[in-house]
């Protein structure tokens, strides 16, 4: 007999109970049971006790705190005044980098809360000195004429008294000072200011910016920046005394956190600090209004049932306050121990309760709502087949459980129709399902079945099954050399290595999964209908592209677009005219030479395109293949005589190719273009380009 599996659930879960009835009967009993033992014994006095405590222990904090924000102003105001004092007396040159680099330097070692030192250009050059942490430092200097799209990057060890190169390096960068609110603002005005800062050379680190202008000789040369990263207020932070659960903060106008306590934090590690008291502050900061940001405001605020002393207080910078959240639970240690023995029988009856309802609710509710969160995770990473039904006494627990059963279900259908792994790979990465995307260098690949479109009209709905079959050895083949399937349009694939998950050996990976590709349809027995083995084409290209989700808030496709993908297109139309099957640009050869075994069949100007460039045809890998390179060669030699007008030499070598291998179509090709050259020698024009007349 079958049993209906909805049935048997039910037969398992039992008698349901609403989770608003479990969850009331827990709160109503901990509330009864506190509430007689906090608020009617110790609230008065405890309140008066601790408004003094806390405020004592505010008056102290609040002076550290505005003595090192204000010392940190003037810091930054003298850095500036100095450096800005050398340039006007003409005692330092913007471009004298020797100089440059020991001012900025100097002041970074001599100011202890001075992250950057930096400078741009009005033609867009930038340079600056950071700290990074307190035992190196580091300069870097981004220049659009050397090295554009570099950032060159200096670092030093901090030695006692001194400083020692340690290594020099370049990365490539997309940071433009010119794109730079305090940079803009600078190059404009008459006196430096105050910026917020978060988008640095090195990455994103909320900062603040004393820039202006620096004239010579009423010359505008550049703008100034003395930059200080919230990290090193973070840290000062750490040093204060706020009891033993307290903290203090520094938040701006709209409630933002600018800084919490953290000794570890600096210029290489973010600030990490303890913010769980942040929402005081801000609900301080709404019930204060205007007034909390121009003078002290102080009010007892209550959370979690817990009572708070929290006070605001204006710091020298603009727009900053400091919230100190003090628990009044710091300072009723007399009082609990005066009524230690009046509470004593109401509190072990309290514990009790306490400990009855967490074991009640453990079972009850944390339990199967922690079965029920790790079906979730499984959803999240999209791992659809793992999601599994789990029964419970709670009927919304086990209403859930099945609803989130039934919507694995149901994107499980929908897996065949998307790149389940690429969603995966997203989703681990954090991207997000909205347009964006960044330029990258990757490898891209063609692939469509020569022929296809006669095919398919002889054959009509029964081409089906033979391109399924087509599509289904070179998607696996993509996917096991780590590709990204883009889409499939008809019969061609188009994939895609290096994104989203980083490759450094991206254009290795596509040609051998190109090759492993031509393989398996060479094995897999595919004939169309004449009964002739089925033929591919592939064209592959590397460069720089725009990797990213394409498209509109209502449908996206994470794809890549840009010249080196059309490139890859025609390459792969290419082949129909030199009776190749992989074609390579020169950028993919240049990037796995030594790897494969190539030959540069032509310099050929692809549709669309006047510039020639260089296909080469992928024949193997160097570790897999076996063949005499020998009429690679001699081809080669005659492609070099054949582009030097040598037609009577070219036209040997190709005759020797074709002699070595029987059937070879790019040397036929050379060999009837050096036929008619020699028979009629080109004009002084002529250049040793093919131009491809179709896609």
């Amino acid at each position: 007999m079958k049993v209906d599996p909805e049935r048997r659930l039910h037969a398992i879960a039992g008698v349901t109970v609403s989770i608003r009835l479990a969850v009331s009967a827990l709160v109503l009993t901990a509330i009864l049971l506190t509430a007689a033992l906090s608020s009617l014994l110790w609230w008065r006095t405890a309140e008066a006790t601790s408004r003094q405590l806390a405020s004592t222990i505010n008056q102290q904090i609040v002076a550290a705190v505005r003595k090192e924000v204000a010392a940190i102003v003037d810091e930054a105001r003298a850095a500036h005044t100095a450096i800005r004092t050398l340039f006007l007396q003409n005692v330092l040159d913007t471009r004298e980098a020797d100089k440059r680099e020991f001012v900025f330097l100097s002041q970074l070692q001599s100011q202890a809360t001075i992250s950057w030192v930096a400078f741009g250009w009005p033609d867009g050059s930038f340079f600056a000195a950071h700290k990074l942490g307190d035992r190196r430092l580091e300069m870097m200097e981004i220049s659009l004429t050397d090295h554009p799209g570099q950032r060159r990057i200096d670092e030093y060890d901090v030695v006692p008294g001194d400083i020692e190169f340690a290594n020099r390096r370049f990365e490539p960068t997309s940071f433009h000072v010119a794109d730079q609110a305090w940079f803009k603002s600078g190059l404009s005005a008459d006196d430096p200011q105050w910026f917020r800062v978060s988008e640095h050379a090195s990455g994103e680190r909320p900062s603040i910016a004393f820039a202006g202008p620096i004239d010579v000789y009423q010359e505008r040369q550049g703008v100034l920046a003395v930059i200080i990263e919230y990290t090193r207020l973070a840290r000062f932070l750490s040093q204060l005394e706020v009891g033993r659960t307290g903290t203090a903060l520094i938040v701006d106008g709209s409630g933002e956190l600018v800084a919490a306590p953290d000794k570890d934090a600096d210029e290489l590690h973010p600030a990490r600090g303890d913010t769980r008291l942040l929402p005081l502050a801000r609900l301080a900061l709404g019930k204060a209004g205007e007034a909390g940001r121009k003078e002290a405001w102080r009010s007892r605020l209550t959370s979690g049932g817990a009572a708070y002393e929290v006070a605001l207080t204006p710091l020298p910078f603009p727009g900053w306050s400091l919230a100190t959240v003090i628990p009044e639970a710091e300072f009723l240690g007399p009082v609990e121990t005066t009524l230690q023995r009046l509470i004593l029988g109401l509190a072990i009856g309290a514990v009790l309760a306490a400990l009855g309802s967490a074991m009640l609710a453990r079972s009850v509710i944390a339990a199967p709502l922690s079965r029920v969160v790790g079906e979730l995770r499984h959803v999240e990473a999209f791992a659809l087949e793992q999601v599994r039904r789990h029964p419970s006494r709670l009927k919304e627990i086990a209403s859930l459980s099945g609803a989130i059963a039934e919507m694995a279900a149901g994107l499980s259908a929908f897996r065949k129709f998307i790149p389940a792994d690429l969603v995966r790979g997203l989703l681990r990465q954090g991207v997000e399902a909205r347009p964006g995307g960044s330029v990258q260098e990757l490898s891209v690949m063609f692939i469509d079945i020569a022929g296809f479109t006669g095919l398919s009209e002889r054959l009509g709905d029964r081409v089906v099954p033979l391109l399924s079959r087509y599509l289904d050895l070179t998607s696996e083949i993509i996917v096991a050399n780590g590709g990204t399937i883009d889409k499939f349009i008809g019969d061609a694939v188009m994939a895609f290595w290096g994104a989203p998950q980083p490759q450094a050996d991206h254009a290795a990976r596509c040609c051998r999964a190109a090759l492993a590709c031509r393989r398996a349809i060479e094995q897999s027995g595919l004939v169309d209908d004449l009964g002739q083995p089925l033929q591919i084409r592939i064209g592959i290209n590397s460069g720089r592209m725009l990797v990213g989700n394409i498209g509109s808030e209502l449908r996206l496709n994470y794809t890549v677009i840009g010249d080196a993908v059309n490139v890859a297109s025609r390459l792969e139309g290419a082949n129909k005219s030199y009776g190749t099957q992989i074609l390579i640009g020169e950028a993919t050869e240049r990037l796995v030479r030594g790897a494969v075994i190539t030959r540069e069949v032509d310099s050929i100007a692809v549709y669309g395109r006047e510039e020639g460039l260089s296909a080469y045809e992928l024949i193997g890998m160097v570790n897999e293949t076996a063949a005499d390179p020998g009429w690679i060669a001699n081809y080669e030699r005659g492609l070099a005589a054949y582009r030097a007008r040598r037609f009577a030499d070219a036209l040997a070598d190709f005759e020797m190719v074709l002699k070595q291998r029987g059937r070879d179509r790019p040397a036929e090709l050379m060999r009837d273009r050096c036929r008619q050259f020699a028979a009629t020698s080109p004009d002084s024009a002529w250049r040793p380009v093919a131009a491809l007349t179709s896609k």
